[in-house]
């Protein structure tokens, strides 16, 4: 299967509840400019929240108690500046009240010149001390951002002006007045999207590969249609959340240039946004959108939008005629806020242009090198561990006829299949590595299990080279450690594919990759079951003919011809098996 792109968890992690909900911790010093959350909601116009001041006149040094109180909220940036430009940078700096509830943000290079909230916990009323620095002008104003939730926030509000003593009167200006951003209007599709045009006028992207979302509801669609400076996005998908989709210069998470599409009270709001690194995506202006439009029916969601092909001085915004990997993602959305997305994104094979010549393309659920990692593991530790351990146990009897350089049959293929299983196991374990670029802290313990398989995986014939002559006495010591590290090794390597198999990394299909691998669990332990208690009861005949002393050649021979025949059936079987339970694995990981 060709490449797909490595996994973004670009289309969206999980956002909380307010720009708090993206900053549980305060952290918004990106915003201190502005002091507007990038939510893509309309902020709301009627302040609910009041700033007061201990005092009305200052000096230079200054000390002044500063309260915000109202309605419980979650979150807030507050700020001083000059009351003659309110669009300037701050002015002074706080110092804390209560750490518990409020920290000090470095606006502008000027530390402590802004204070935000600690934590998303509701709060009525936060005191903070203003201190007037030595070149305060002559009045100022504190504004403030409060957000009670996700999609209900205030901006700059503005508070009381506070003026030295000589200062003349303050008059407002009226280029003081902040106007209230607005969000474009969205128009409603009045059709579904159809693929009719797709490799021919639109640039398409579906799952599965030709589904048609005009006649399936399960269609997953995205495409482009060129006009002479702007490109038609088209997106549709079942999704009660949200849909989205990024562009991106490489195969990993960060600068890349999103789209979303958020249903929120029988609404779809299209958001531009960017990702920066392995977090959330920053909500940006919609003013690079036009035609919106959407439609939502039978749980399918549908939106549209035109954006201009290059738009120079635009912040995050990518030229559409550049080739990029894409990557399509859905997940859910509550009160304007979205979580991860419920499947590892979609991701085409390789970079495109979407503004060239019109293509009907596909794309993946999951990563070449983590489909390889996850193939070579289950060969490794599904077919050729678990049947060089039954022959090793086994087989000794069966093949006992040196075979190679003086070597029984038997050890020449335990020898084989466990170094083979060395060899793809080393390297199974080192593509994540490169993949990830290095350790991955979102992988659960199946990384931490798979380092311990690794080092037991190589001790093995690092240890067997070291193996005692059969009749030392230290040949025993050695069997019990071997056979400890090689079953510690199994188990080990068995949990650690349950845990791989959950990873979105690898996406398998359902939970009934669960059951299948608990199936290969039980076909193995019952096979050295049934392989245990033939062996039992072959060595209690020969001991019944011992003690009967009946040495009768015929007998014995007859007896152990026919053990070896049944266990060379049994593993014939096994093998046939262990052969079907791996080609269900690898089916699964190649159709991804």
């Amino acid at each position: 299967m060709a490449v797909s792109g490595f996994t973004v968890g670009t289309c969206i992690l999980l956002l909380h509840i307010s720009y708090v909900a993206n900053y549980p911790n305060g952290k918004v010093t990106q915003s201190c400019h502005g002091m507007i959350p990038e939510h893509g909601h309309s902020p709301q116009s009627v302040p609910v929240h009041d700033i007061s001041v201990s005092q009305m006149t200052f000096r230079p040094g200054d000390q002044i108690e500063v309260t915000l109180s109202g309605h419980p909220f979650k979150g807030f940036l507050l700020e001083a500046r000059n009351a003659e430009n309110l669009n300037g940078p701050p002015v002074g700096s706080f110092t804390l009240i209560d750490s518990e509830v409020s920290q000090l943000l470095t606006c502008e290079d000027i530390q402590g010149s802004a204070v935000s909230h600690r934590s998303a916990s509701k709060k009525t009323e936060v005191k903070v001390y203003w201190n007037a620095p030595s070149s305060a002008p002559n009045h100022t104003r504190f504004l403030v951002t409060v957000v009670e939730k996700y999609k209900i926030y205030w901006v700059k509000i503005p508070g009381p002006i506070i003026s030295q003593p000589n200062a003349f009167p303050f008059t407002t200006p009226k280029a003081t007045i902040v106007p209230l951003p607005t969000l474009p209007p969205a128009s409603h599709l009045t059709k579904p999207f159809s693929a009719s045009d797709c490799g021919n006028k639109k640039f398409c992207i579906r799952s599965p590969l030709n589904c048609d979302p005009e006649k399936e509801a399960s269609c997953v669609f995205l495409s482009f249609t060129r006009d002479d400076h702007s490109v038609m996005v088209e997106m549709s998908g079942p999704s009660k959340g949200y849909l989205s989709f990024a562009l991106s210069h490489d195969q990993w998470m960060g600068d890349d240039d999103a789209y979303l599409c958020i249903h929120e009270d029988q609404t779809v709001y299209i958001q531009p946004s960017h990702l920066t690194g392995r977090s959330h995506p920053v909500m940006d202006s919609r003013d690079t959108l036009e035609d919106m439009a959407w439609r939502l029916v039978d749980g399918v969601m549908q939106c549209s939008f035109r954006r201009n092909i290059t738009l120079p001085g635009v912040k995050n915004r990518f030229d559409l005629n550049t080739s990029y990997y894409i990557f399509l993602a859905d997940g859910a959305a509550n009160d304007g806020r979205i979580y991860k997305h419920s499947q590892q994104p979609l991701i085409t094979y390789e970079k495109y242009d979407v503004t060239d010549s019109p293509k009907n393309i596909g794309g993946s659920h999951s990563v070449l090198l983590l489909k390889v990692h996850g193939a070579l593991m289950f060969v490794a530790w599904m077919t050729t561990v678990s049947i060089g351990v039954l022959v090793a146990r086994f087989f000794k009897p069966v093949w006992s006829k040196a075979f190679f350089l003086g070597e029984a049959a038997w050890f020449q293929v335990h020898r084989m299949l466990m170094f083979t299983a060395t060899a793809l196991t080393c390297i199974a374990f080192v593509l994540p590595f490169i993949y990830r670029g290095g350790w991955s802290r979102r992988a659960g313990y199946h990384p931490y299990l798979g380092c311990i398989v690794m080092t037991l995986a190589v001790l093995q014939p690092l240890l067997a080279v070291f193996r005692p002559p059969l009749h030392d006495p230290r040949r025993q010591m050695f069997n019990w450690t071997h056979w400890s590290m090689g079953t510690a090794a199994r188990i080990i390597a068995v949990a650690a594919m349950f845990l791989g198999m959950d990873l979105p990394g690898l996406n398998l299909p359902d939970s009934r990759k669960t059951y299948a691998m608990i199936g290969f669990v039980a076909w193995h332990v019952g096979t050295e079951i049934v392989l245990e208690v033939h062996a039992y009861r072959l060595s209690r005949k020969v001991e019944i003919l011992d003690d009967d002393r009946i040495q009768i050649l015929q007998s014995f021979t007859a007896a152990e011809t026919e053990g070896h025949a049944f266990k060379k059936a049994v593993l014939a079987i096994y093998v046939c098996g262990n052969v079907t339970f791996l080609i269900v694995f690898l089916s699964a990981i190649n159709h991804l």
